[in-house]
């Protein structure tokens, strides 16, 4: 239990971006492109350009990866929403252990990424 309660409290709102490249191979960009719509809710193309510094162009690629990798829905072809975190990431995270051919198997850091993540995900969606 304690391993549990240090690897929670080292995961916070703040770094929740670095966790989710590390833990499960995302660039920081599509960390940053996850979280943004995880707080903010769907989001079109054009938005997460404006909102990140991007080009459009960028930011529906980054967005069409995350679907591929678990983390987005596409609504049309140039919005995007991102499944409840506890879903989603731990969906990301079973891709990325088939993609690398690593038994999958319960990972409390991940775990804790989503938990952290469920409470914007849910305000942004109860506005």
């Amino acid at each position: 239990m304690a391993k549990f309660v240090s690897e929670f409290v080292s995961v916070s709102i703040n770094d929740v971006e670095e966790k989710l490249a590390s833990e499960l191979r995302l660039s920081p960009m599509q960390a940053k492109v996850f979280v943004l719509v995880v707080k903010e809710g769907k989001r079109s193309a054009n938005d997460i350009a404006k909102s990140l510094g991007i080009s459009d162009l960028e930011a529906s690629m980054i967005a069409k990866s995350l679907v591929d990798l678990g983390g987005f829905i596409d609504i049309t072809k140039t919005e995007f929403e991102s499944m409840h975190p506890r879903f989603a990431v731990v969906n990301m995270y079973r891709r990325m252990c088939l993609r690398e051919n690593i038994t999958f198997k319960k990972n409390l850091l991940v775990d804790n990424i989503s938990i952290i993540l469920e409470k914007p995900y849910d305000d942004a969606r109860t506005k």
